[in-house]
């Protein structure tokens, strides 16, 4: 996974990075093909947001967080992140095997003979 970083209104610091490089770099074991993440770090008046997009062939993700400490919104976007990440593969799986109710796989009562009004 690729990870681009940007801080707006907020000085870069190494404690930062590396916290968004554990953060989301264990999202790489997770998704099957190459991804890149685009995390913007803002501060505006006294909320610290922190903002990603996740950038993959089969999808994209937004999530975007803001609370008085930026460790803190980085965590909830990260939780936030991993629900989609989750929900998406479930959907994926749930789709691949076929777990679909069809018209055609459940005949309806009213077709059967005895069920035929009396005239």
């Amino acid at each position: 996974m690729h990870i681009s970083i940007t801080f707006k209104n907020i000085d870069s610091s190494d404690a930062l990075k590396s916290k968004i490089q554990e953060k989301f770099g264990r999202f790489d074991k997770m998704l099957d093909s190459s991804t890149e993440a685009d995390v913007v770090l803002s501060v505006e008046k006294i909320r610290h947001i922190t903002e990603i997009r996740l950038k993959s062939d089969k999808f994209h993700i937004h999530a975007k967080e803001a609370s008085e400490n930026m460790y803190s919104s980085i965590d909830a976007v990260a939780d936030k992140v991993k629900l989609q990440i989750q929900k998406h593969k479930e959907k994926l799986k749930r789709h691949l095997a076929g777990d679909k109710h069809s018209i055609k796989n459940n005949p309806l009562d009213s077709d059967s003979p005895d069920s035929l009004p009396d005239n």
